[in-house]
């Protein structure tokens, strides 16, 4: 089954202005992905040659989910994403 997604007059303007100088950079590649997706190409194209780097075919179908649940705001990180540090911060007061 071939994934679609439409889009919304000011939403394509928003992921192009994305494409353009989304910050942080993440936001640039998943704004574009989006946008190709729309556009008509398939995801799993999308996803090994239409990026700046290739990309599992899960990842570009998670980040069209989190879109169409939750349209820009899905593509953002959310909070506590990433890679712990080893020690934790210390108290100034210590």
């Amino acid at each position: 089954m071939r994934r679609t997604v439409s889009l919304t007059a000011q939403e394509q303007v928003e992921l192009q202005e994305l494409v353009r100088s989304g910050k942080p950079a993440y936001l640039r590649e998943r704004a574009a992905c989006i946008l190709k997706v729309a556009e008509g190409q398939v995801a799993a194209q999308v996803a090994a040659h239409g990026l700046l780097q290739r990309r599992a075919a899960d990842t570009v179908y998670s980040w069209l989910d989190r879109f169409q649940s939750e349209r820009l705001a899905g593509l953002k990180m959310k909070p506590g994403r990433g890679r712990k540090p080893a020690f934790p911060p210390r108290d100034s007061d210590t």
